[in-house]
């Protein structure tokens, strides 16, 4: 079996993590792939084959990301056309998409016994229109609508299905994936999801307003969100990173992706122990 591995050197102790997950991928006589980009900082390490990034994609069976849930997102993103399955290892102050600590490596060795589970990860189909274009965009966390004026409120609209839900004055927009429900929908007041439901959670930002709240749709809705207002600006921003400026005239349309991402569980925990140990526990610490 070939595993990528994808360190983040921005993160304190991801080089000795990879090093050391090599060391353990060889001796279970599985081939360990890099990034050309990689070599200068691991050429020294024995049995490691490095190649373009998009050779190694396709070859890989599997791919190890070592970092956050940053590096786990941007990893799964880069996997999503080949629909290769993403391990985690967390090297984060969260790690909610880790499934495998540092001191859980020999962990490692379910790979090639195959004791391990896959969960397929619902994604969000994002197709983003402004100025006459139309892009889309896949979203494991979620897709933000954003005032990108400080000191402003912004007036958006969003309909279901070409029905009106409500018209929203608010600082934006967060549309969710059950995944995407423990990050910033959750800390703009929205409800923890089971990963394992189909659903888009969207949860207004600030509203002016004592009784928007947070509102749980079907996986077979279709969304859309239009700013109201001439003259405002807004912004449109994918899983942190991908987007644009948004404006009156524009268009977002959010639905359920027929793509998955395979995330690998290692031990075994379900996501209510995982939600203990990483949040409600350490609300008490």
């Amino acid at each position: 079996m070939k595993l990528l591995i994808q360190p983040n050197l921005d993160k304190e102790g991801a080089a000795a993590c990879a090093e050391e997950v090599c060391r353990i991928v060889r001796q279970l006589q599985m081939e360990p792939l890099m990034e050309e980009a990689l070599a200068g900082r691991f050429s020294h390490l024995a049995g490691v084959r490095f190649g373009p990034a998009e050779e190694v994609y396709e070859e890989c069976a599997v791919c190890i990301a070592i970092g956050g849930d940053g590096t786990i997102l941007h990893t799964a993103k880069c996997m999503m056309p080949r629909v290769r399955p993403v391990l985690g290892i967390n090297l984060g102050r969260l790690g909610f998409l880790a499934t495998l600590e540092p001191n859980q490596l020999h962990l490692l060795s379910r790979l090639a016994t195959g004791e391990y589970q896959l969960e397929h990860r619902m994604l969000l189909a994002v197709d983003y229109t402004a100025g006459g274009k139309t892009q889309r965009f896949l979203a494991l966390n979620d897709a933000v609508v954003s005032k990108s004026e400080m000191a402003k409120i912004v007036d958006m609209e969003v309909c279901c299905g070409e029905k009106l839900v409500g018209s929203y004055r608010a600082d934006g927009i967060i549309l969710a994936t059950p995944t995407g429900a423990t990050a910033y929908s959750l800390s703009a007041g929205g409800p923890i999801v089971d990963p394992t439901i189909d659903g888009i959670c969207m949860t207004p930002i600030c509203p002016h307003s004592l009784f928007s709240r947070t509102i749980l749709f079907s996986g077979e809705s279709v969304l859309q969100i239009r700013p109201t207002v001439p003259g405002q600006k807004l912004f449109v921003t994918v899983d942190g990173v991908e987007g644009g400026p948004f404006f009156y005239g524009d268009l977002l349309t959010v639905r359920r992706s027929e793509v998955r991402v395979p995330l690998i569980n290692l031990t075994g925990n379900q996501f209510y122990e995982v939600l203990n140990n990483k949040l409600l526990r350490r609300a008490y610490e």
